[in-house]
């Protein structure tokens, strides 16, 4: 006889290969000791997709001992992913671990993600509520003026106070799903989960989705290198242009080549407003900024590259719905 099903899968995705051959695994291991340690955790099952190359990664047979209760997955995926780094294949990981849970509600987090000791029981507290997704609020948790930098460009609009209740966005590194809220759309996510579509897929059946103050995770980036923060810009801005472009002509695709030097600007000036607004860490986003205008400048640079060229970074076009900055 099959176990019951779990309440809660977490779906772990490994994203610290975005600019490396090789997937570090030190990240994950920190992770799983987070979730190892949550209050009052309902029943639960850990899944991680991992990128599949052939060998053993180093680090997975530690990952193996430490965690025998953990499903790891090596995926091969159709994404390029070379010496060059990318992200695509990140989205595929993220489709074969959400086919492959079987508990009641879904969660997605990151390897670098260090969730809050209760966020396993609020976020099943929270779906008592009928949305179909509840995502959380997202801190920095390793003080250094690069990491905050990184934590602002990427995350800006998860730092508490996040306002509780419906909501249009929630990130995919701290989210939760209801499982039956996504079969519904299984063919949107089946191949690569996208949240953009995703949501709006969501969306157009008529379910909600929302935000938590109280399901908090800590961004926790650890041996956080400006050379490496710089191409991974590159790297997801060039990418973000592939799938914004695919819906447009080549004349608004020049458009937003000519305007992609005013990003830096317009971007730090969206962190500042948000930032102000909540009252919290306005002394740590001026130390950061000049490292703000340097990633968002590489951002702008990838951008503007992406919308010329149409392909992504590993080489391969990406057709797909816009996604908001």
């Amino acid at each position: 006889m099959s176990a019951p099903p779990p309440r809660l899968s977490v779906v772990i995705v490994e994203v610290s290969d975005t600019v490396a051959r090789r997937t570090d695994f030190a990240h994950l291991a920190r992770c799983l000791e987070a979730l190892n340690g949550q209050i009052d955790p309902p029943s639960m099952e850990i899944l991680v997709p991992y990128l599949a190359r052939g060998y053993d990664e180093p680090g997975i047979e530690e990952i193996k001992t430490r965690f025998p209760a953990v499903r790891l997955l090596p995926i091969e995926v159709r994404a390029a992913h070379d010496a060059a780094g990318g992200r695509e294949h990140h989205d595929e990981l993220r489709a074969r671990g959400l086919a492959a849970a079987r508990g009641d509600l879904v969660g997605l987090l990151e390897d670098h993600a260090r969730p809050d000791p209760h966020w396993c029981a609020r976020a099943v507290e929270a779906h008592r509520a009928p949305y179909a997704g509840i995502g959380g609020a997202i801190e920095n948790d390793v003080d250094r003026p690069l990491n905050w930098a990184v934590y602002f460009c990427d995350f800006y609009h998860y730092l508490n106070p996040v306002p509780a209740g419906e909501s249009f966005r929630v990130s995919d590194a701290n989210v939760v799903y209801k499982r039956s809220a996504l079969e519904a759309i299984r063919p949107v996510w089946e191949e690569s989960f996208r949240e953009p579509e995703v949501n709006a897929a969501l969306a157009a059946r008529g379910e909600r989705l929302a935000l938590s103050p109280e399901i908090v995770l800590y961004q926790h980036r650890v041996g956080l290198e400006l050379r490496d923060a710089i191409k991974e810009r590159i790297i997801w801005g060039r990418s973000y242009a592939v799938i914004r472009g695919a819906g447009i002509g080549r004349g608004q695709r020049l458009l937003y080549v000519a305007l992609s030097p005013a990003l830096p600007a317009l971007l730090w000036l969206r962190m500042a407003r948000s930032v102000r607004r909540k009252g919290r860490c306005v002394g740590s986003f001026l130390r950061a900024s000049p490292l703000i205008g340097l990633l968002t400048g590489a951002w702008s640079l990838g951008e503007a590259v992406g919308y010329v060229t149409g392909r992504s970074d590993g080489g391969r076009h990406v057709p797909a719905s816009p996604e908001s900055v």
